[in-house]
């Protein structure tokens, strides 16, 4: 998921001293960090999501029945707080509620409790007489929600069905924990005889707006409640309908209702197509046909985002279930933008363009569907800073760290509307556009951002290399700003041996390799444009880095790659998983590779479930925290990729079946942002960690990562040829079959067979003239 400081920590939220004899006795929690008073995995949560929305709802569709994150947000605003359904003012008794196997909807199926009608005379309806099925789903600036009701008795049967609904129009921000002394004015009124909207007038001279729509027309109607009676016969149905429709507008002005928050061309962002608002319906329309029409339309929609995809079936179907679900997570994650399609980051805390995540989501997923990676380099290209920001940790070339659009970040009382804090998005940024282009062959894209290129590659020699030394480092330029800006951007995450935290600027392990494939791959990229002294040059510095790397970061006492370097260069001698990073780039040397995967895959290191973030026994060592002993799918990914890289496959193979084993304990097989580090026992499953983001991006796309290491699949496009070196295939898989894999003009489907250690190809279709060749 994404990953900075204002996430979560397993600390509370009051202020925390780092035990004594560490540095920095009196430091405090950062700032922005999320508070776990609640944990989001104490009870099932499902999520929504189209375009910049995003609905976090309880198992019944409700939301705020109990306290925590649940809502209907827009834009980092929590636009509806609380929803409420009940039958005779009691709970429905919950039979099910499934996503949709492409996220599509949200379903529910519900019963009656035994219900008491009159108190004076006794009339109960014994409980499971009446069959609830509930739909809801996002769609174009509206939540919409039908509730259906069936009557199995042979009684016919009046009964009353109450929504209690509130809107509280608090930042994102606020949600995770923070403190406002001050917040706009809200107001809520009944519009009409089925309407009901509220209003907040932010201090951004923002006004938003949720209005709720109801149908068929209530019998009773107030600022927070509407209550029907439903008239259901023996084998009766009814339907009702709830539509919340959330805008924003500037105040004072004659924007249109529908104009959306936080557009600011000079920054070069652009508003996302798929956040346009909630369509205009003829007046009297009925609910129930808005709804058809929505949901209608909102099936095609989904249809046309994934029309064309690479597809994969199994001989396991568990692992079916886990790809069909990471899939459907990474497509209802996209959002729509004028420059393609962008991975918001993760739900709930995340939803919204994270640099790095999007960029790592993409490269994983680049053989699945290479839109990611267009829509990614092409919205980066497009907000990349231009001019020095110290405010926003800018400076021209820099890639986006994260853009934020609530009140609280339009007003600077966070520093995200358009912040640069992160040292290793600009040289992903450069990694992935050659990446993107060996599987595509799209110069013409890479043609369009080249000018982005370059000043990023500027930024790495100019900006990112703060004293000289041919390492890129990071040190904030606000107080406001992370103040660690690696994937491990936690305030404790980069640390010496004995646990007092290293001061800046820091050269990160893992950044300096991102550098490495950075230069390496745009010397590629500037030889196809004609840039030959340019494409040499770039060649040449990233060898020197590559040797540069391996005096300065290799720590033969702990047999890897230091995690980093402080501000006076010397080593933080701290095993992690950063050190996999450097396989994954290929910075490391061909010597180092063993004794690196060892250590990552040693019980210190790999827990039985996946590489810890840091190793048992470090100083800072904690299987609970965010980014000192968990396990993130995404980190544990990269880390396959590159002990595939150096021909690790056993290695890669059981990282992958740890992951594998772990997606079978989560709920709808859904690898998590991270989980805890705890050391694998005997059957139990993981543990969680507290507020988890589920889904999240990088986390989706990880199992194509997984596969696609253990298969040693490699898609180049220029010798047109696709080709699997030394595939292997874990325990849990005898075979695979991969459906419309892209190269080219051509498409191919092929069948992988284990048979014992050995692994085969088989074409089973292709259209065009692609090559598949097998190199054991």
């Amino acid at each position: 998921m994404a990953a900075d400081t204002l996430k979560a920590t397993s600390e509370p939220a009051t202020e925390t001293r780092i035990p004594r004899g560490f540095q920095d006795a009196d430091e405090v929690l950062p700032q922005y960090h999320i508070e776990a008073q609640t944990s989001l995995v104490e009870r099932p949560l499902r999520s929504l999501k189209y375009g910049e929305a995003f609905a976090v709802l309880d198992s019944y569709g409700d939301i705020g029945v109990l306290p925590g994150p649940e809502g209907l947000y827009f834009q980092d605003t929590r636009y509806l707080s609380r929803l409420h359904v009940t039958i005779e003012d009691q709970r429905p008794l919950l039979l099910s509620s499934v996503m949709q196997d492409d996220n599509g909807a949200l379903s529910v199926d519900m019963t009656t409790p035994d219900i008491r009608i009159d108190a004076h005379d006794e009339t109960t309806i014994p409980r499971e007489l009446i069959a609830i099925e509930r739909t809801k789903f996002l769609f174009k600036g509206a939540c919409y929600d039908r509730i259906g009701l069936r009557n199995y008795d042979s009684r016919h049967w009046h009964l009353k069905v109450a929504v209690t609904f509130d809107a509280d129009f608090r930042d994102l921000f606020e949600v995770r924990g923070m403190d406002r002394p001050v917040r706009g004015k809200r107001s809520v009124q009944v519009a009409s005889e089925s309407e009901v909207q509220f209003r907040y007038a932010g201090l951004d001279e923002v006004v938003r707006t949720t209005s709720l729509h109801f149908g068929p027309t209530p019998k009773q109607i107030e600022p927070g409640r509407a209550e029907f009676v439903v008239s259901l016969p023996p084998g009766g149905r009814a339907s009702l309908f709830l539509r919340a429709v959330f805008e924003s507008h500037r105040a004072f002005t004659s924007a249109p209702a529908a104009e959306r928050v936080g557009e600011d061309a000079a920054a070069g962002l652009s508003r996302a197509a798929g956040s346009s608002a909630a369509p205009r319906h003829p007046k009297g329309l009925a609910e129930g046909v808005i709804f058809a029409r929505a949901y209608r339309d909102s099936r095609r929609d989904l249809r046309q985002l994934t029309a064309g995809i690479t597809t994969i079936i199994s001989s396991n179907d568990q692992f079916n279930e886990a790809a069909c679900r990471a899939t459907a997570d990474l497509y209802m994650l996209a959002s729509r933008t004028p420059e393609g399609i962008y991975p918001f980051a993760g739900i709930p805390w995340y939803s919204t363009v994270f640099g790095r995540d999007g960029i790592i989501t993409a490269m994983m997923a680049l053989w699945i569907d290479p839109n990611f990676g267009k829509g990614v380099l092409r919205y980066l290209a497009s907000t990349q800073a231009q001019a020095v920001d110290p405010a926003a940790d800018a400076q021209p070339g820099k890639v986006l760290h994260e853009t934020r659009r609530g009140e609280m970040a339009m007003l600077g009382e966070v520093p995200f509307r358009h912040y640069y804090g992160t040292i290793d998005g600009t040289p992903l940024f450069v990694m992935l556009a050659w990446e993107y282009y060996a599987v595509t062959g799209d110069l013409e894209t890479i043609s369009g951002i080249w000018p982005a290129l370059e000043l990023a590659l500027t930024w790495m020699d100019e900006y990112g290399d703060r004293d000289g030394d041919g390492f890129v480092e990071y040190a904030r330029d606000t107080d406001k700003g992370l103040e660690n800006q690696g994937w491990k951007d936690s305030h404790d995450s980069i640390f010496h041996t004995d646990g007092n935290l290293a001061k800046g600027p820091i050269a990160l392990c893992e950044v300096q390799g991102y550098v490495y494939a950075a230069k390496n791959g745009a010397a590629k990229l500037a030889s196809l444009l004609g840039h030959d002294t340019l494409a040499q040059r770039l060649g040449e510095e990233a060898q020197t880095l590559r040797d540069n790397f391996d005096k300065a970061f290799w720590c033969e006492a702990i047999g890897t790659y230091a995690l980093a370097l402080d501000g006076e260069k010397r080593q933080c001698a701290v095993r992690s998983s950063n050190a996999g990073h450097a396989l994954f780039t290929g910075i490391a040397r061909q010597e180092r590779a063993a004794s690196v995967a060892a250590n990552l895959l040693s019980k210190d290191g790999f827990n039985g479930w996946g590489v810890r973030t840091i190793a048992r026994g470090e100083a800072r060592y904690n299987p609970m925290s965010y980014h000192n002993g968990s396990i993130w799918p995404h980190d544990n990914a990269l880390i396959a990729l590159g002990l595939a890289r150096y021909n690790l496959k056993p290695e890669a193979s059981r990282i992958f079946e740890g992951m594998f084993d772990t997606a079978l304990y989560q709920d709808q097989k859904r690898l998590p942002e991270l989980f805890c580090g705890f050391m694998r026992r005997h059957q139990r499953g993981p543990v969680s960690y507290p507020v988890a983001c589920s889904p999240q991006a990088w986390a989706a796309a990880a199992p194509f990562a997984f596969l696609a290491a253990c298969l040693g699949l490699e898609i180049d496009h220029d010798r047109n040829r696709v080709r699997f070196r030394n595939p292997t295939l874990p325990p849990f898989l005898d075979g695979v079959s991969i459906f419309n894999l892209k190269i080219g003009t051509s498409r191919v489907d092929l069948r992988l067979q284990r048979y014992g250690e050995d692994v085969t190809v088989n074409v089973l279709r292709r259209t065009g003239d692609a090559q598949i060749s097998l190199l054991k």
